[in-house]
């Protein structure tokens, strides 16, 4: 490879694995070959070169899904253009269940395969055996399987990679290390290395365990860990032929994959064994950490399990390669709202094979064109804050996110590690309430409300399920009060900002599909658009002052909208402020809502019409009551300064004339109403007419993407109801119309108010008034309907 150092170029990119490989391919495919890859050993001798090369299609949404698919066509197409081989093999997947309940996860996990155009077979434990004969399986339930997963050499795919694009002008230097990061204004401009330095346009850090590092040294956060990650490779055992498919366990945290008539037996122990807390030493190219068969204990005793050979056959190697995961199991892609220029591509989780050839081109796509070009949400680095970037948090989170990988996917999974982190002003007294706690963006926010504070060391007290939660009628009692007399929801969570200046309203007029150039004391609901038309976020804005905003979107997006909304800024004269944690949040919601509030403030809540929002006396504070819902009941959001916020609360509480409740309630009534939400139904490729939302758009126009907004949609998101009072519904169910998939459930939740599963979703257009509902493999009829089914015409809203 290459060693003369350029003085400059268009784009840098930091690490040779097969991440950055993947990059540096795409960019030049794009026509983009100004390119410098870095590598400080050689090519893949990070984590790349002893990864598993498992490379399984299916993941948790559709555009994941669509990157692994990408990866699998150009991994099978790579050798021919390059002449390098691959080890690309198409030998398919079984994955087996030990329990009835992981049976429903593999149930539910075919149904979703189909809706996403992948491949999935429910088979029995007797066809399994077919599949894979030297496994033993008495004790098998079932499972599925996946023709069209693979397997792959990954070193040897990185070579492949990075010799196609060196075809077409892309450098690649080896044995050079990266010192440091210029960052001048806000923009990256310069990479320092052991060789010189090198100007960039762009960087892309795609440095493996080292990202956080590289981040670092240009003030971005990229909250990643290494832990120690194992695996085995056994002596030749009879039966094992080269065309044997994968095979997975999860149940018993394992995995098998053929090689030259052995296996490799790797897997995901429940809890982790972190590594590199003082940082990844240099050099460590080709290298692995010591034998830890304590640790491997787990899964090797399931492993002998499920595969008796095992017992008697010899072990010809174990590796111990660590890896960096995340502290939500998904890798981290796009932009540094931190620094303009600078994007990474980094944080795996043992997944990179699979993902690569697919991320490659997305983060390529995104720097080639200024923005994402599809749904990368999940992915999206901007779903953390700095916040994230502690190595202590890190730590301690990746104990439990390895074993995620095969860890039971439970509706309403809540992480346990690392907790509490971001609290409520109120959060003693929710506590002391008996609240159960869910997790967001690390805030710790109330689900429902026990009987009694079940906090005890543990964030939540929950027994998880695929049919009836026993929370649920605690859920239904807190519903019932909000829709019948009124309920409490702590809400803190958020997220705040102000955008104050003298252009604030002409940055907010093309930014927003709504009319926002309002008076003051008006709130509006408004979409922000893409190019494509598609929602980057949906979220209200207040006018406070004839120059100021006060914006507040989503708990999860605060990072993601804060970046968003200032690149729309650009050289006007405007500032946007993040205010979270300035302000507590308490909706006061329910029929009875006016009269408590009116019985502790001398303001006139009877002047307020929907949409009205201005200061008012509550007790001994002054907050900011804004009318507006999201539960579609009569209702106020309470926004408090934080030092206010105790003892507004308790003054509330003491009208004794108010339900505490949870974001379960929250979900459940905003699905009943038709509200729809953001990352479920509403995202990047999802337009103002898909949505149903079109009244948001005004009639004026001048807003970004309004050309695409409101083309004639080819699907659109409807109500569904189960005609089954006795079926759960969790989302993520196929939609079938006279036995074809048309679509798939986004939100679901049981409705009290209606007596039955309640939910939303897509469905090609024009959508049929009934259709079935797959849950994991049995057929529910349904009722569909572009209208909510509670309170369509909003007459209690408007009350």
């Amino acid at each position: 490879m290459s060693k003369a150092l350029p003085s400059r170029a268009q784009v840098v990119i930091i690490g040779g694995g097969i991440v950055g490989a993947s990059v540096a391919y795409h960019l030049a495919e794009l026509g983009w070959t100004d390119v410098v890859v870095l590598e400080q050993g050689q090519l893949s001798c990070g984590t790349t070169w002893h990864a598993a090369g498992l490379v399984g299609q299916l993941r948790s949404t559709e555009s994941m899904t669509k990157l692994i698919q990408y990866s699998t066509d150009l991994y099978a197409r790579l050798e021919a253009e390059t002449g390098f081989g691959t080890g690309w093999k198409q030998c398919g997947s079984v994955s087996v269940a030990r329990t009835p309940e992981r049976m429903t996860q593999l149930r539910r996990t075919a149904a979703q395969a189909r809706n996403y155009g992948v491949t999935a077979e429910i088979i029995t434990a007797r066809q399994a055996q077919d599949l894979w004969p030297v496994m033993q399986v008495d004790d098998v339930v079932g499972g599925v399987w996946l023709p069209g997963d693979g397997k792959a050499n990954p070193s040897d795919l990185t070579q492949a990679l990075a010799r196609g694009a060196q075809r077409r002008g892309v450098q690649v230097i080896e044995r050079i290390r990266v010192t440091g990061v210029t960052v001048k204004d806000g923009v990256v401009r310069l990479v320092q290395t052991s060789e010189g330095d090198i100007e960039a346009e762009v960087v892309v850090n795609c440095a493996g365990q080292w990202a956080k590092e590289i981040g670092r040294m240009a003030g971005v956060t990229v909250p990643l860990h290494s832990a120690e990650h194992f695996y085995i490779v056994t002596e030749q055992i009879e039966g094992v032929r080269p065309d044997l498919p994968v095979m997975r366990d999860p149940d018993g945290y394992a995995y098998f994959k053929e090689e030259v008539g052995g296996l490799v037996v790797g897997g995901f122990e429940p809890n982790a064994k972190p590594w590199g807390m003082d940082g990844i030493p240099h050099p460590f190219e080709f290298q692995l950490l010591e034998e830890d068969w304590d640790q491997f204990a787990v899964i090797m005793e399931n492993a002998i399990h499920r595969v008796p050979a095992l017992e008697t056959t010899g072990v010809r190697m174990f590796y111990n390669g660590p890896e960096s995961f995340t502290p939500d199991n998904m890798f981290l892609l796009g932009e540094a709202p931190e620094v303009r220029g600078f994007f990474v591509g980094a944080g795996f989780n043992s997944a990179g094979i699979a993902s690569a050839g697919g991320a490659g081109r997305a983060l390529a796509e995104w720097i080639v064109n200024g923005s994402a070009t599809s749904d990368l949400w999940p992915a999206d680095l901007r779903r953390f804050a700095r916040w994230a970037g502690n190595d202590t948090w890190l730590r301690d989170r990746v104990t439990e996110t390895l074993g995620l990988h095969y860890a039971m996917s439970w509706p309403n999974k809540e992480l346990e590690t690392a907790r509490p982190l971001r609290r409520s002003p109120v959060h003693h007294l929710l506590e002391a309430s008996g609240a159960c706690f869910g997790s967001k963006m690390g805030w710790e926010r109330v689900n429902y409300f026990g009987t009694a504070a079940p906090y005890q060391g543990k964030p939540f007290n929950y027994v998880y399920t695929f049919g009836r939660p026993e929370w649920q009628p605690r859920v239904n009692a807190e519903i019932n009060a909000c829709r019948n007399s009124a309920a409490i929801f702590d809400q803190t969570s958020f997220s705040k900002f102000t955008l104050k200046g003298r252009d604030a309203a002409e940055v907010l007029r093309w930014m927003c599909t709504a009319d926002v150039d309002v008076e003051v004391g008006r709130v509006v609901y408004t979409g922000l658009l893409n190019d494509r038309g598609g929602y980057e976020s949906d979220l209200t804005v207040t006018r406070v002052a004839h120059d100021e905003y006060l914006i507040v979107t989503g708990s999860a997006q605060t990072t993601r909208d804060f970046d968003f909304i200032s690149k729309g800024i650009g050289d006007k004269r405007a500032v946007l402020v993040d205010v979270t944690g300035a302000y507590a949040v308490f909706g006061v919601m329910g029929p009875d809502s006016r009269n408590i509030l009116q019985s502790v403030s001398k303001a006139d809540f009877s002047a307020f019409d929907f949409g009205t929002s201005r200061l008012v006396d509550l007790g001994y504070a002054t907050v900011r009551a804004t009318r507006v819902t999201y539960v579609g009941e009569l209702g106020w959001e309470l926004y408090v300064p934080a030092e206010f916020a105790v003892t507004v609360y308790e003054t509330l509480l003491a009208t004794g004339r108010l339900t505490q409740a949870g974001y379960y309630a929250i979900e459940a009534m905003r699905i009943e109403k038709g509200y729809r939400a953001w990352s479920r139904e509403l995202g990047p490729e999802v337009t103002p007419a898909e949505a149903g939302l079109r009244f948001t758009c005004k009639k004026s126009g001048g807003y970004r993407g309004e050309d695409k907004a409101l083309l004639p949609p080819s699907r659109r998101v409807v109500s569904i109801v189960l005609d089954d009072p006795d079926v759960q519904l969790w989302g993520g169910e196929s939609l079938l119309h006279e036995g074809e998939p048309v679509g798939y459930v986004t939100s679901a939740a049981y409705s009290p108010t209606l007596g039955s599963a309640v939910a939303l979703g897509f469905i090609t257009d024009p959508a049929p008034e009934k259709a079935s509902v797959d849950v994991a493999g049995d057929l529910y009829s349904a009722q569909i309907s572009l209208k909510a089914p509670y309170d369509p015409t909003s007459s209690r809203v408007k009350a």
